[in-house]
């Protein structure tokens, strides 16, 4: 953000100009003493001769302001006519505009040479409860959230550098803020979608595991990546068999009315339309998280992501 410039006015010395309120009421204005018409005068003249001054960011050139609106969400947008990038960003209704991307001459091709591997977003998706098997008479948990653990775990053992961002998790800091009405779920997958962009460019592999219910919001998030850096991971599981599960007895609740807006009851869940993986049910359970992992590993292997 550009410095506040700061200013004075030097004066030589004058019988109506021997005292300067040390208080004043407002930044960049003085408070004086009454003066005569001809002190007055020779102030004018004086005033006229100095140019406009603009603040400017000292780092960079040529000069330019930052602007702060108020208008809805939007897209950004970048402009490298005159071989600096400007962006137009939207976030929460405030829009800041012709700020300017500084480079570094550390890219992600560099940091990927690093670590062996090329950055990118792994997306699960799901219903809640999608990936919840019997065993034995009982529940075990394989869900979006397990299977991403599964996947770091594989990934991790293979040398390759992750990190999960759980849909949960997230909520208890980043997103602390948040309801689970329509317009702040969008803004939790935007925040999520965001940070997981920085950590691909970091050159690590970013789990992403989310319900994320809305396929705007999805694309919205795959839009800001490179062609192919966004792999989405469908839990294709149906809402009747979810709620027959209800691990965490959420959908009995959102049934009774105690919770609102819950996916798939009072808020609808919109299915991808074309994941780059879809992990089905086989017959009555789902697979274990570790071959789902699997699945999603040579994926990734055929797409040279394990590799720089």
């Amino acid at each position: 953000m550009a410095a506040a410039a700061k200013f004075s006015l030097i004066f030589t010395s004058s019988p109506g100009l021997d005292h300067v309120d040390p208080s004043p009421t407002k930044l960049g204005f003085a408070n004086f003493r009454e003066m005569s018409v001809s002190c007055q005068r020779n102030i004018t003249s004086a005033l006229k001769n100095l140019a406009p001054i603009k603040a400017m960011e000292a780092s960079r050139t040529p000069p330019y302001k930052v602007d702060v609106e108020v208008k809805p969400n939007g897209r950004a947008v970048t402009n490298d006519s005159d071989g600096s990038i400007l962006h137009e960003t939207s976030t929460n209704g405030r829009r800041s505009t012709n700020i300017m991307w500084h480079k570094c001459s550390v890219e992600k091709i560099d940091r990927q040479e690093l670590l062996q591997q090329k950055g990118c977003v792994i997306w699960i998706t799901g219903l809640s409860g999608s990936g919840t098997t019997k065993m034995f008479n009982s529940m075990i948990t394989s869900g979006k959230s397990t299977v991403a653990c599964a996947l770091t775990q594989a990934l991790h053992a293979r040398g390759k550098l992750t990190y999960i961002l759980d849909g949960d998790n997230v909520r208890h800091g980043l997103n602390c803020d948040l309801t689970f009405k329509a317009e702040d779920r969008a803004e939790n997958i935007r925040r999520i979608g965001e940070v997981a962009k920085l950590f691909a460019d970091a050159g690590l592999i970013c789990i992403a595991s989310a319900i994320s219910p809305y396929r705007e919001d999805r694309d919205a998030c795959r839009s800001i990546l490179p062609d192919g850096d966004f792999i989405e991971v469908f839990m294709d599981v149906p809402l009747c068999v979810c709620e027959a599960r209800d691990p965490k007895g959420l959908y009995k609740l959102a049934r009774a009315g105690k919770i609102k807006g819950f996916t798939g009851i009072d808020d609808p869940y919109e299915a991808p339309l074309n994941s780059e993986i879809v992990l089905h049910q086989e017959g009555e359970d789902c697979p274990p998280p570790d071959a789902m992992a699997d699945k999603v590993i040579s994926y990734l292997e055929a797409k040279g992501y394990l590799q720089a």
